[in-house]
């Protein structure tokens, strides 16, 4: 047997600084192992299995370097090695999104991202319910690089690349995130079982032919929903069919776009709708590459343009931004249909995005009037799926575990959005896997860092509750029970309409700030906005103090605090008058004699919530009840 390394110890890896590095892998059993690394050589005997491990002392940052591995007669070499700091990215889809995904907002990256000591390794999904596995399913180290860029978690970019600009230290992200995943995915076997309802489910995931079973029955239903629709789509079958350029719309019916399945009259149709809008293309934009933004739509699509496919997208939160060709476009008349296909009747355009088409200087807002036409209703909505990945502990198996021997910095994660249905517990949730994850590697220290959710969905008018309030203040909470942890709070960098909000920059940036107080023993830094303390009643007033004041506290962009919200113990909140004196912020309304509580931002989407410190960094939302 040759030597045979993880991936994560390969080309281009970052390892750990000032710590013990462990380099492993398998040989023959019986074998000893040499690994040559800066002058030095280190011995391992490979065990009864055949797996090996050497311990590195610890050493400096700098690189590239060159390692050397062998056994008997196999040599292996591994180039291009940095020593720096490692940092596992986790969580869900808010820390998968890549940069692709954003570059839109920040073109200016692309010529700002040439910094080679920055790398990302992916690891790739994968789950497991027997039990930790040791290795991973593939992966390799990405070097920063225009050609790479768009790969990378854009939170880790903006994170790796703050740092790296402050520290010059040679930074490594181990990709490590699965979207729509709910915390429990990433727990182990050890923590997890308190926390589950049906215990009993963990023993059935073990079974391989159950979710074989399952997962074939499940798909035989979807496919068969698809080919139903495919089979009975007018709008594929008619001559010609709807998304060609000849084809008439005498019988089309017109409405506006964005707008839901709803107000454009379609009710909760099933199945597939077409949408159809004609323009006017100007000299300017023909013969040049062009992009088509439609937003995003509620739930798959298929668009083309003068009746060729330009892209489709499967599930509703892409948004969609395709490419057309040179060539495509002519000028004058040309046609833009859309074939979507709602899975459960809701669906939508929607608002608030953009909508065009363009060119470097020509554009054509495609809001407004267009034509739609049923393609086909279905009796039945689109059967579930079950995502095996979101299961308790499947992803700590698979995609955590085989990380466990690699020495790191610390740990940033963004997930919560996914535990918004049921959000109670959810602190003590995060605690225990924080310090589960310390335990197994091997440092009861290790900086965790985290982002509180963000604001989603629309304002509403009046105080009422929340799941992703409380959800907001079960992650505020874990701050008071936890050492070397820091919470990004992003109540301000959401959008309405959106789950994965574009702003990823200021979430990294948040995330750096914190990392260079927790991580990096800047200890005086302002690195979070202000976070409630304590509170005392002064007869129909509450004063509440806080910590992270900074600077002091300011109403951002208003001389009036909004979004503070005061009950007496009925706990029905109403508005409040909130004004800050000194440090503290005074809360009261004349209606209420007897004050007992105060909600800061407790919404899901609290518009307008200003309460900042001086330094420009957010308060947290939170609540002063003692039990949520």
């Amino acid at each position: 047997m040759s030597i045979k390394l993880p991936y994560l110890i390969s080309d281009s890896m970052v390892l750990q600084r000032n710590k013990q590095i462990n380099i492993w892998g398998w040989a023959e059993a019986g074998k000893m192992v040499t690994v040559n690394f800066l002058g030095k050589s280190y011995t391992a005997v490979a065990d009864h299995l055949g797996k090996w491990k050497v311990i590195l002392p610890p050493m400096n940052a700098g690189g590239p370097y060159t390692m050397e591995i062998k056994c008997q007669h196999d040599t292996v070499q591994i180039k291009d090695i940095l020593i720096g700091d490692v940092w596992v990215c986790s969580g869900q889809s808010n820390m998968v999104l890549p940069m692709e995904r954003v570059i839109d907002l920040y073109p200016k990256e692309l010529d700002d991202c040439n910094i080679p000591f920055i790398r990302q390794f992916t690891v790739p999904e994968k789950y497991n319910f027997k039990g930790p596995q040791e290795e991973l399913e593939g992966g390799f180290w990405d070097v920063l690089s225009k050609e790479t860029l768009l790969k990378f978690s854009a939170v880790g970019y903006f994170f790796a690349k703050a740092l790296y600009k402050k520290y010059n230290i040679p930074i490594g992200l181990i990709k490590s995130c699965v979207g729509g995943t709910p915390i429990e995915a990433w727990m182990s076997s050890d923590i997890v079982y308190k926390f589950l309802e049906n215990p009993d489910e963990l023993e059935k995931l073990k079974d391989d032919s159950y979710i074989e079973a399952v997962s074939k029955e499940e798909e035989a239903k979807i496919r068969a929903w698809f080919d139903y629709l495919n089979a009975n789509d007018a709008g594929l079958n008619s001559n010609p069919p709807f998304f060609d350029e000849n084809s008439s719309t005498s019988d089309w019916k017109a409405i506006t776009i964005p707008a839901t399945w709803k107000e454009m009259g379609l009710d909760s149709t099933i199945g597939v709708v077409w949408f159809k809008k004609e323009i006017k293309i100007p000299s300017c934009m023909v013969g040049k590459p062009a992009k088509l933004y439609l937003g995003t739509i509620v739930d798959s699509d298929f668009t083309y343009v003068n009746g060729k496919l330009v892209g489709s997208t499967s599930y509703r939160y892409p948004p969609r931004k395709y490419n057309i060709p040179p060539g495509l476009l002519k000028e004058g008349k040309n046609t833009i249909v859309v074939r979507v296909i709602s899975n459960d009747g809701n669906g939508e355009f929607i608002k608030g995005k953009e909508y065009k088409i363009f060119t470097e200087d020509c554009k054509i807002d495609l809001k407004g009037q267009w034509l739609c036409k049923v393609g086909v209703k279905s009796p039945e909505p689109s059967p579930q799926q079950t995502f095996w990945q979101y299961k308790p502990t499947g992803l700590f198996n698979g995609m955590i575990a085989p990380l466990l021997n690699y020495s790191i910095k610390g740990i940033i994660w963004y997930q919560g959005e996914s535990n918004t249905d049921r959000p109670e517990g959810y602190c003590k949730k995060l605690c225990d896997l924080v310090e589960d994850w310390r335990k197994k590697w091997g440092d009861s220290s290790l900086p965790f860092l985290y982002v509180q959710l963000a604001n989603f969905m629309e304002p509403k008018p009046q105080p009422c509750d929340s799941n992703w309030a409380r959800l907001r203040e079960e992650q505020r909470r874990a701050l008071l029970y936890l050492d070397n942890v820091g919470m990004a709070v992003a109540i301000d960098l959401g959008e309405w309409n959106d789950l994965h909000p574009s702003n990823k920059k200021d979430v990294g940036e948040r995330l750096a700030l914190l990392a260079q107080k927790v991580a990096y023993g800047e200890k005086d830094l302002v690195a979070s906005g202000p976070l409630y303390k304590s509170m005392k009643i002064e007869g129909n007033k509450i004063i509440l103090e806080f910590s992270e004041v900074g600077s002091g506290l300011i109403a951002k962009g208003d001389s009036i605090l909004k979004h503070f919200a005061i009950a007496e113990k009925d706990k029905r909140f109403i508005w409040a008058n909130a004004v800050i004196e000194g440090n503290k912020v005074i809360v009261w309304n004349d209606s209420i004699k007897n004050p007992v509580y105060v909600r800061y931002a407790w919404a899901d989407n609290p518009e307008g919530a200003n309460l900042y410190n001086k330094e420009g960094l957010p308060a947290s939302p939170f609540t002063t009840e003692d039990e949520i």
